[in-house]
């Protein structure tokens, strides 16, 4: 079984910085696009990027693009969200995602994704 582990959320004033990490487990992470959702209390869960199994494609929610940027290191069966220019709304709990489908499209989709980490918390303070 595939294991997702992110870390990296914190405290941050608006306008500041954070990394979020999520480390996976398993011995086919770069067969596989990835991607970071995030959930607020009380609603949905919401898209936030997809990255293509080779890192190639990036596709990002308007929210936050501009903002946020994804990447991954599959040497280190790693995916990492940097979030700049931080705002209130943009706290939730972030959550890292495999897609199900080996070298899939990238998606949007909730249901596109067979295995989901813990998530890590992010607070951007006004």
């Amino acid at each position: 079984q595939v294991q997702l582990v992110e870390s990296g959320g914190g405290l941050v004033q608006a306008g500041g910085s954070l990394r979020l990490s999520c480390a996976a487990s398993g011995r086919t992470f770069s067969s596989y696009a990835m991607g970071w959702f995030r959930q607020a209390p009380g609603k949905e869960r919401d898209f936030v990027t997809a990255i293509s199994s080779n890192g190639g494609s990036t596709y990002y929610a308007d929210s936050v693009k501009g903002r946020f940027t994804i990447s991954r290191d599959n040497a280190k069966n790693t995916v990492y969200l940097q979030m700049n220019s931080l705002k209130p709304e943009d706290t939730a709990v972030y959550y890292c995602a495999k897609n199900r489908a080996p070298f899939g499209v990238l998606s949007r989709i909730p249901r596109d994704y067979d295995y989901w980490g813990q998530g890590t918390q992010v607070t951007v303070s006004s």
